[in-house]
């Protein structure tokens, strides 16, 4: 791990899902508090639609939701940023540059946290990561491979 501070993730698994079965699909809600640093990753079968609606987060759209998902029998691993559109704060380019910043961070934080499905399931580690980047400015609206899980052990 570079840059991931393991003391600072706290890791919930909703009601639907356990840390040690594979079931798919398998979906990541990370959010931070910016005055602590501290990462919130819930893992579920579903999104955490009740920390991506709060007042703030709804604002500043600076959560990064994620799946592990099968798609016509291949296994795929996306993840979802939103860059621009809406209400939200910011102009495209800089959350863009932000997003594209934190993103390792993220995805360690997301391999950690989850890391007892990886170490049973070692081929999961091969998948793919797609980033998808959603914007209303079309020069940010795009889909990104950024290596495979592996990269973010």
């Amino acid at each position: 791990m570079e840059r991931l501070n393991p003391e600072k993730l706290h890791v919930t698994f909703l009601s639907d899902t356990v840390a040690d079965k594979l079931s798919l699909p398998r979906r990541y809600t990370l959010t931070h508090s910016d005055l602590t640093g501290e990462l919130f990753l819930f893992i579920g079968h579903d999104y955490d639609k009740g920390q991506i609606s709060k007042l703030y987060t709804r604002l500043m759209r600076d959560e990064v939701l994620a799946e592990i998902v099968s798609n016509k029998g291949d296994i795929e691993f996306n993840a979802y940023c939103h860059v621009s559109g809406g209400f939200v704060v910011g102009r495209a380019k800089w959350r863009y540059d932000i997003f594209r910043s934190e993103l390792p961070l993220v995805l360690e934080a997301i391999r950690y946290g989850d890391r007892t499905i990886f170490q049973q399931n070692p081929d999961l580690d091969q998948i793919p990561v797609n980033i998808h980047f959603h914007s209303s400015n079309l020069r940010f609206n795009k889909i990104e491979q950024w290596g495979t899980i592996a990269d973010y052990r």
